[in-house]
């Protein structure tokens, strides 16, 4: 019985449990009908609404469209409007221009009739065709127009000549004015000063054993005479004479003098100059923007700093000459880097005119060839003293910058009257001989062209004249370089008509 009623009792109190479950789930049920249709209702309004809002955009957008549709038939009805008024005046023009090209028409045949009349009666006044009055009259137009063709080239070739005169001489002073160098007259001797007199005996030496041994290991003539604490080195090779100098300072600080030392002393000073001859180059061509330059060239230039030629110092006129053409060419609108090139290489020969015969200029070509410069340089080389006329504008202003250099007041130690003296006395010694017409010295005095007498003087003298001429003016003159002399013999074929 207790089990009995202990499982009533659990029994009904689930069924109670169940009971208020599903009346808890009923109202839950309920509840939630209640809300979907609430909800239901909401969303049905808030999609009237949004149907309505949409109704009224797209109204509002089709009564925009409808208005700008009615402004665009306006405007189009406008413009056809006036279309139909041009093409109306259009219509009215060309009707009028049609009458007028019908007059007009009327007009050219009247006039051409006139005219055929008009040449007719003036063939009949003047008896000439139509064809020969023209040919008249085109040979008087023609002589005319030709006088004035010719009265305006000679006016334009003078106005042309006035302006290239003027612009070149604007050109010249522009590069002199950028190009401002000093002079110092140099000469073919050395001066060494001496600490006392005492050391001249010391330099001469026992039986003059150490001036000998100086003077055969450099080349170079050593005057000691009574100029006191002096001694005077004397060549004509400037390498030498500064080799000397070096040497003998250094063998004057030293103090020990002797054969042996002069000997070590002479070598020293030889490879000191050496060095200081490539750093001359280096620094000449670092002076004038020129890169590229064969080494041996480069040592070549700094030999021009020994070297002069008539008292001005060679590597400063050679880096003048690259200086003024290069400006000179920057102005004319030519290659400036050819031009200054050209310029500080145009005198490399005089570097080795003392140990190689010929002039500087077939020297300078030699050396240019051989150390592979361009055929340009080579040119501007070749052509600097006019041996060959100038083929290219740098060639031309290497050559005028040449002229600048040497012709400045103070950039030679030779005067005027001395550099005229010895072309009258070159042109009297080659006058001199028998046979001669008339004799020319050119080119500074490095070439003399003589005339001779074809009647008195063949082929075969005047070879031997040449010879001649070139025996007396070695012995005769001192003269730098070399002198080319050219005789010239004319052949004439002579007969009269009787």
């Amino acid at each position: 019985m207790g089990a009995a009623g202990g499982y009533a009792i659990r029994k009904y109190l689930a069924e109670a449990k169940i009971v208020s479950a599903e009346k808890a789930a009923a109202t839950i049920i309920e509840e939630a009908k209640k809300e979907a249709e609430a909800k239901k209702r909401e969303a049905v309004l808030e999609a009237k609404e949004e149907a309505h809002r949409i109704r009224n955009e797209i109204e509002r957008e089709s009564r925009e469209r409808r208005n700008e549709l009615q402004r665009f038939e306006r405007r189009l009805m406008q413009k056809e409007e006036a279309l139909d008024r041009k093409t109306e005046a259009l219509e009215r023009k060309e009707a009028s221009l049609h009458r007028q090209e019908e007059a007009a028409q009327k007009l050219r045949e009247e006039l051409e009739e006139l005219r055929r009349r008009q040449v007719s009666e003036l063939e009949r006044i003047s008896g000439l065709t139509i064809e020969e009055a023209r040919a008249i009259l085109l040979q008087s137009v023609e002589e005319e127009v030709r006088h004035e063709a010719a009265m305006m080239i000679k006016q334009i070739e003078t106005e042309a000549k006035e302006e290239a005169d003027k612009k070149a001489r604007e050109i010249i002073t522009h590069a002199i004015q950028h190009c401002v160098a000093d002079y110092v007259a140099e000469a073919t001797v050395s001066v060494v000063n001496l600490p006392s007199d005492e050391m001249k005996g010391r330099i001469i030496g026992r039986e003059g054993r150490n001036i000998r041994a100086l003077e055969t290991l450099t080349g170079v003539d050593l005057i000691i005479d009574d100029t006191p604490e002096a001694v005077i080195l004397s060549s004509f090779d400037p390498i030498r004479r500064e080799v000397a100098r070096i040497a003998l300072e250094k063998l004057i600080i030293d103090g020990r003098i002797h054969p042996a030392r002069i000997e070590e002393m002479v070598e020293k000073s030889r490879r000191e100059l050496e060095q200081k001859i490539r750093e001359e180059g280096e620094r000449a061509t670092f002076e004038a923007g020129i890169h590229g330059l064969h080494p041996e060239l480069v040592r070549l230039l700094g030999k021009l700093k020994y070297r002069t030629s008539y008292g001005q110092n060679v590597l400063k006129h050679s880096l003048e000459v690259a200086f003024l053409a290069g400006a000179m060419a920057a102005e004319l609108g030519a290659d400036v880097q050819l031009a200054k090139r050209a310029g500080l290489l145009h005198d490399i020969g005089k570097a080795v005119d003392f140990e190689v015969e010929g002039p500087h200029v077939t020297l300078g070509v030699e050396l240019a060839k051989k150390y592979r410069e361009s055929p340009e340089v080579i040119h501007a080389i070749e052509a600097h003293h006019g041996d060959v006329e100038p083929r290219s504008i740098e060639a031309g202003l290497v050559q005028a910058a040449d002229a600048i250099s040497a012709a400045r007041p103070g950039a030679r130690r030779e005067t005027l009257e001395a550099y005229i003296k010895r072309l009258e006395k070159l042109e009297e010694i080659a006058d001199s001989f028998a046979g001669v017409e008339k004799s020319y010295a050119i080119q500074a005095g490095r070439e003399i062209r003589i005339l001779v007498k074809p009647d008195k003087i063949d082929d075969a003298m005047a070879v031997h004249l040449a010879r001649e001429i070139v025996k007396k003016i070695e012995k005769e003159m001192e003269y730098p370089g070399q002198i080319k002399v050219v005789v010239i013999r004319e052949t004439r074929a002579v007969d009269y008509a009787k």
